[in-house]
């Protein structure tokens, strides 16, 4: 672990890594001791924690509850909302930064919405497309910090970002996004 990411710090150039994460919890223990030495020590500014599964949120949730990192990363989408129960409201009240992988459940909400339309009423949050519709409903999540739609395509990019712009749901508007998007 220690020369994969000193290794990741000479391919950033040298000098402090602004944040480094324990990736699927792999090794916890040892790589989070050596990760909170290199932050006293100003090698690495942010550290955290990741995972990917969805039955993974109790343990994530468990470690933002006892341990000093600062960012958690996990899949939270429309349809996989259990970080809702604990690690969401654990992260915010412990002040940990959310970065949500996989928020198109690697496919298959827009496999499910293929050939229909956004609701009449998607405007009102700022949605003009399937994509800003699933990433306004997590990024509205007031525990989120920010969502990794992960696409090679400069078109995918260029809608992702309209996501960030125009309004945003509150907790009854995601209630009404989540309720249109089951019935379909």
């Amino acid at each position: 672990g220690i020369a994969q990411m000193e290794r990741s710090g000479e391919r950033m150039g040298g000098g402090r890594l602004e944040l480094v994460q324990v990736h699927n919890l792999v090794d916890l223990r040892t790589q989070l001791d050596t990760l909170r030495r290199w932050r006293e020590a100003g090698r690495v500014r942010y550290i955290g924690v990741t995972h990917y599964r969805s039955d993974m949120h109790r343990e994530l949730a468990g470690i933002v509850e006892r341990e000093p990192i600062d960012f958690v990363q996990f899949n939270y989408n429309i349809v996989q909302r259990n970080a809702e129960q604990r690690l969401l409201p654990a992260a915010a009240d412990r002040g940990v930064a959310v970065l949500v992988n996989e928020p198109f459940e690697r496919g298959t909400l827009f496999r499910r919405v293929r050939g229909r339309a956004l609701p009449a009423w998607a405007g009102e949050v700022g949605a003009s497309s399937w994509a800003q519709y699933f990433l306004k409903f997590i990024v509205s999540h007031p525990a989120v910090t920010c969502a990794i739609p992960a696409t090679s395509d400069p078109a995918h990019a260029a809608d992702n970002v309209g996501a960030a712009h125009g309004a945003l749901p509150d907790a009854s508007g995601r209630e009404r996004m989540v309720g249109y998007f089951r019935d379909l």
